[in-house]
């Protein structure tokens, strides 16, 4: 692991692998995007705005992976002292917290003409929106702190501690009687949605996925570069203060 936690291999094996991720986001993104609105057929219940899951489902799944990756790198962090897992769980927050906002908005959405509100708090509901202030509140205490090291390590521990609810969003669907309907892909018995429908939703759910880790990698590499440049600008800050220092006779 701490071979590939070097910057300086990190940002040489990134700058390979990025072009070919960002390219493989677009193409499945078109797929995805041409599959869910033509070639899916409209729901026999739902109708046209069963068109909104093949969005909604994958910003769901996005929203606990990428908390998923956060905490562990944040563990990473906390037992290895690696730099990198402090700037990758940072960089993840904001994309996490941006997949679960599409995932509540695609919800009341979706909501509205199902259920006839915009919101209820279900269990599945609510536990969805404790995921977006989690996200909220990491970057909040992240940036509290004028060292980014010390703000990496307080937001650590509660981002380890959030962890608790990704099983809760998960299985609330089977603990507690809810609107929200269960299961349908990742189901003992198999998926239950005809194969029309679902592999729009796979190849939109891949290409999110894709689309997730090419802005993750673009935002470490900019993260990196950042603090190079800072430390340059400290570094020219304190040269004129040594060179004084040596310049000065000795008494």
């Amino acid at each position: 692991m701490r071979r590939f936690a070097n910057p300086t291999r990190f940002m040489r094996l990134s700058g390979a692998f990025l072009p070919w991720l960002g390219w493989l986001s677009v193409l499945l993104l078109a797929a995805g995007i041409v599959l869910a609105l033509i070639v899916a057929p409209p729901d026999y219940q739902q109708g046209e705005s069963v068109r909104i899951m093949f969005v909604h489902v994958p910003s769901a799944w996005m929203a606990l992976f990428i908390y998923a990756l956060m905490a562990l790198a944040s563990a990473a962090a906390l037992i290895w002292r690696h730099p990198l897992a402090e700037l990758a769980a940072q960089e993840a927050a904001p994309l996490g917290a941006g997949f679960t906002l599409i995932c509540l908005i695609s919800g009341s959405l979706w909501g509205k003409p199902m259920w006839g509100t915009w919101w209820v708090w279900d269990a599945r509901l609510t536990s969805v929106l404790v995921l977006f202030f989690l996200y909220l509140g990491y970057l909040a205490l992240v940036h509290a702190f004028d060292d980014p090291t010390r703000g990496a390590r307080a937001g650590a521990i509660p981002a380890l501690v959030g962890v608790v609810n990704i099983p809760i969003i998960k299985f609330s669907v089977d603990w507690w009687n809810t609107l929200h309907q269960p299961a349908s892909v990742f189901r003992l018995g198999g998926p239950t949605i005809v194969l029309s429908m679902l592999l729009p939703l796979l190849v939109m759910a891949v290409a999110f996925t894709a689309l997730f880790f090419t802005l993750w990698l673009v935002r470490i590499r900019t993260a990196i570069l950042a603090r190079r440049i800072r430390a340059l600008r400290l570094a020219e800050s304190d040269e004129p203060g040594r060179f004084r220092e040596a310049a000065r006779p000795a008494q």
